[in-house]
């Protein structure tokens, strides 16, 4: 069955790990507490806090209590739902200050745009929400490539390295797992995708190998009608 759509990660695959360790990280670090302490009273900021207080296990924990938690999974970089959500709000305002740009590499960036001409239907599925999905690539130092994709996927699919995770992710994609491409730089992730019936490519931009998996070190080598 041939390819139809490929669904990619982002960090490490697409963009750099030192984009999001560097530059999000530390944003997101520096900026979070104001923004909590703004926004706590805000429907959403505050479903998404008590959220924080359910995961964490401490019902009445209050503001402070709550900003210091989110600051040690930064530090810790823990794929909390809440946290993503919270994080991508903050990122959002430095994205659209002109603060932030999203990293994208060029040969990412080719491929992308070669792929959609080709017909290929393009998905996302990263850790980082749906919303930060969208800012990197809509608010990239190559331009806005969000008209590239036809949907995101983040952990409320489920964890990245859970076969059953990819087995929704087509379900809602509305195509057979076979039909899928997934592109990682991480073996567990390409695994778990394989287990669920796509077909897998591993990225190692430094080269060397992810076992068991199809490797290249440029999205330039990857011709999905030979996957």
């Amino acid at each position: 069955m041939p390819i139809r759509a490929i669904l990619t990660d982002i960090e490490g695959t697409t963009s750099a790990v030192s984009f999001v360790f560097d530059v999000l990280f530390p944003y997101a670090r520096e900026h979070l507490p104001a923004f909590v302490r703004q926004h706590a009273t805000e429907a959403e900021v505050a479903a998404l806090l008590e959220a924080v207080r359910a995961e964490c296990g401490e019902a009445d924990a209050g503001i402070e209590r709550i900003i210091e938690v989110l600051l040690g999974w930064i530090a810790e970089d823990r794929k909390a739902t809440p946290l993503k959500a919270l994080q991508g709000m903050v990122w959002e305002q430095g994205y659209r200050a002109g603060e932030l740009k999203g990293h994208v590499y060029p040969d990412a960036v080719d491929a992308l745009q070669r792929w959609k001409r080709e017909g290929y239907q393009l998905y996302v599925y990263s850790s980082g929400s749906i919303q930060a999905q969208r800012l990197i690539f809509g608010c990239s130092e190559a331009g806005d490539l969000s008209p590239l994709f036809s949907g995101y996927f983040d952990t409320t699919s489920g964890p990245k390295r859970e076969a059953a995770s990819y087995a929704r992710i087509a379900e809602a994609i509305g195509r057979a797992p076979t039909e899928i491409l997934f592109l990682s730089d991480v073996v567990q992730e390409l695994d778990a995708a394989r287990e669920a019936g796509m077909r897998t490519c591993g990225l190692a931009r430094e080269g060397g190998g992810l076992a068991g998996h199809p490797t290249v070190t440029s999205f330039a080598a990857i011709e999905p009608a030979a996957c």
